[in-house]
């Protein structure tokens, strides 16, 4: 959830330097980036730097990072001419980069640290294909679907197939476990994501179970949709900060994993109210194996070091803590 960022005054020295879209294409920027939090924090696992939307540069549609804007596509799709020209791409050709700051990263951490690989979900890659942008009403993407359901299932399918890839190519470069970022499809009410969503997310998941690695299937807003989620796939289901966990993993099942679900504007506040609500999501976890602790989203550029440095901290602490002490 973003551990390796704009809150690390290190990072922010190097994004002094670097665009933000060259940090993710030199791996050894890449690699030194993704190892910064692990010096700090006493954290379990490790998640590459990078990003979503770097398939998305593969396709050819233009992708920019803009300081001020975020992520542009200068060639959105939205009619079916375009959504032809989205075409199939090589992971190991033309993302080759990302493949070699995993293994950079592999080759500096302990043993004992997993490195966690990852992409965005076909939904979110096609939003931002659809929309060009960032979106709060998704009206161009949600339009196609109706008005093109043969596009848009097309447009699916391509993405699911690419991302598939993607993932196995990171996994064979050494990373351990895999997350998939649907941080858009809680904009979906439940039937819409099981028509336009599900198949495709579904198909992901049973590829990426060949794989032998663990996945975490993580969106937002996504309180109504995780029992679909949960039949999609992945060994993990990821909640936000927007309902209970206890009320989420009965929705998903106690047999299942979950992650979460801290909101990141705790990590703005004082030290007891951080104490406070990770002692809450722990008596609702119960004790029950499955649980990874993390936030609901990530972390924020204000965040105080001394913060996360507690939180981290006071996890471990309370965690080993049985469920009824804590």
């Amino acid at each position: 959830m973003r551990q390796a960022g704009r809150y690390l005054p290190e990072y922010r020295r190097l994004r002094e330097k670097l665009s933000f879209l060259e940090m993710c294409r030199r791996p050894e920027v890449a690699a030194e980036v993704t190892l910064q939090p692990l010096r700090r924090f006493d954290l379990d696992a490790a998640i590459i730097f990078s990003d979503i939307l770097l398939p998305i540069q593969a396709i050819g549609v233009g992708l920019v990072f803009t300081r001020n804007d975020g992520p542009m596509i200068r060639k959105p799709v939205r009619n079916r001419a375009q959504a032809n020209r989205i075409r199939c791409f090589s992971p190991e050709e033309e993302l080759h980069y990302v493949f070699e700051a995993i293994r950079l990263v592999r080759k500096e951490l302990d043993e004992k640290i997993p490195l966690i690989g990852f992409s965005g979900a076909p939904f979110t890659i096609a939003s931002y294909l659809v929309e060009g942008g960032h979106s709060r009403n998704f009206e161009k993407t949600k339009g196609l679907m109706y008005e093109e359901p043969l596009v848009w299932h097309n447009m699916m399918e391509t993405l699911t197939n690419g991302l598939a890839s993607y993932l196995k190519a990171q996994v064979n470069a050494g990373a351990q476990a895999l997350q998939v970022f649907d941080s858009w499809v809680g904009c979906l009410c439940p039937e819409d994501y099981r028509k336009f969503v599900f198949p495709h997310s579904k198909a992901l998941m049973e590829k990426l179970k060949q794989l032998g690695a663990p996945v975490i299937h993580f969106g937002t807003g996504t309180s109504e949709l995780l029992p679909l989620m949960k039949e999609a796939g992945g060994d993990v289901i990821g909640v936000d900060w927007r309902i209970p966990i206890d009320e989420a993993w009965r929705k998903i099942g106690f047999k299942k994993a979950i992650q979460g679900n801290l909101d990141p504007v705790v990590l703005l506040g004082s030290k007891q109210d951080i104490r406070k609500k990770v002692r809450s999501i722990l008596i609702k976890a119960g004790g029950r194996p499955g649980h990874i602790f993390n936030l609901g989203h990530g972390i924020f550029p204000g965040t105080p070091v001394r913060n996360v440095a507690f939180l981290v901290d006071a996890v471990h602490r309370l965690s080993r803590a049985s469920a009824g002490n804590v």
